[in-house]
């Protein structure tokens, strides 16, 4: 296949539109969702927010008291059983009738054919009840009210930073040093350790949990911040120090060379020189520690728990607790992705040269 041939270039971008919008439609989805009232999401798509026609409400009136729902009834010259007045008549072009509820409310809606703006009946009050610690009321697909307790995401969303923020700076400044010892320092057993770090990147989370568990409990860490920040820098630190070590071997030696002849010490070797140049390896790492941190539900829900829940923990409940809730299940989704998405967003410049460290030599 010849990439420069104007038809295969063409074939390579469509397939690739095509896979950016099979990712971008179901996100795109949610975000609006989110912003819908709890009975239009149980009525209508979410496309219909775009401009487009639609039967509209515009009146209703009551039958008389001696109609007979059991019977055809006759209405505007249209007659129906009850069940096709239930599905709604057309009694012209522009203009429909439909039995609203049982048979003996009598009621008749009258619907016309108009054009719906863009974004009829966004609202913001689905966040505001997600977020809130109250009590919270809205309408089921039945016109029902219902109330709820509020899902208290503000308390989940601070718990969740104060896990992935030291989760992904601890273990980024113990590798960054690990990795300049490991490329340019001289001590016994260097190769033999390396070897040994690396290896540690095929050992599964989940078989340490249950010992990790035992040793919290026994030192009085479970339940504690300290004890998702120690699991998940070990756990991350093997591909930190194995990214890192990549990047900074790479350095040119022309630059250690010249701070030693200064008199620079190593440690104002690593602080003035190794750290703002492996840059964009460290923004890499970030983001591959911060997505894993803030997306993790399993060492959450066992070191954890719900004595400090996180925003994955929320997400588990409110499916369990309100799965049927599709306008508050959105909303606390699309919270979930916002910081992540813009953690990627703010260091993605930096990611492909990260990933690239040490791949081409010369």
């Amino acid at each position: 296949m010849n990439t420069k041939n104007p038809f295969w270039r063409g074939v390579i971008g469509l397939i690739l539109l095509m896979l950016v919008l099979l990712w971008t439609i179901p996100t795109l989805g949610v975000f609006i969702t989110s912003f819908r009232d709890s009975q239009d999401i149980y009525s209508s798509g979410w496309w219909t927010i775009l401009p487009h026609k639609d039967w509209v409400k515009v009146d209703e009136f009551q039958l008389p008291d001696d109609t007979n729902p059991n019977e055809p009834v006759t209405i505007e010259g249209q007659t129906a059983d009850f069940d096709q007045w239930r599905q709604g008549v057309l009694v012209s072009e522009t203009r429909r009738l439909q039995w609203y509820g049982n048979k003996r409310s009598r009621k008749i809606e009258v619907f016309q054919e108009q054009w719906v703006g863009f974004g009829a009946n966004l609202t913001f009050q689905n966040y505001k009840d997600v977020l809130s610690t109250g009590q919270v009321s809205y309408q089921d697909a039945q016109g029902n009210t219902i109330r709820r307790q509020g899902n208290n995401f503000t308390a989940a969303v601070l718990n969740s930073l104060a896990v992935s923020i030291p989760a992904t700076v601890i273990p980024i400044l113990i590798a960054a040093f690990a990795a300049y010892a490991f490329a340019w320092m001289e001590f016994p057993g260097r190769r033999p350790l390396f070897i040994m770090v690396v290896a540690l990147l095929v050992v599964p989370l989940q078989i340490a949990l249950i010992p990790i568990l035992r040793d919290y409990t026994r030192w009085g860490l479970n339940g504690t911040f300290v004890s998702m920040w120690l699991a998940h820098t070990g756990f991350g630190l093997p591909l930190a120090v194995y990214l890192l070590y990549n990047y900074v071997s790479t350095l040119p030696r022309d630059i250690f060379e010249s701070a030693y002849l200064d008199g620079a010490t190593p440690f104002n070797t690593f602080v003035r020189l190794v750290l703002p140049l492996s840059i964009p390896a460290l923004a890499s790492f970030a983001i591959f520690q911060f997505l894993w941190v803030w997306n993790d539900y399993l060492v959450a829900l066992v070191f954890l728990g719900d004595k400090h829940r996180v925003m994955t923990s929320a997400l588990a409940a409110m499916v369990g607790e309100k799965g049927q809730d599709w306008h508050l299940l959105t909303s606390g989704a699309f919270l979930s992705m916002i910081l992540p998405l813009t953690v990627f967003f703010a260091l993605q410049r930096f990611f492909v040269r990260g990933l690239m460290a040490g791949s081409v030599k010369g």
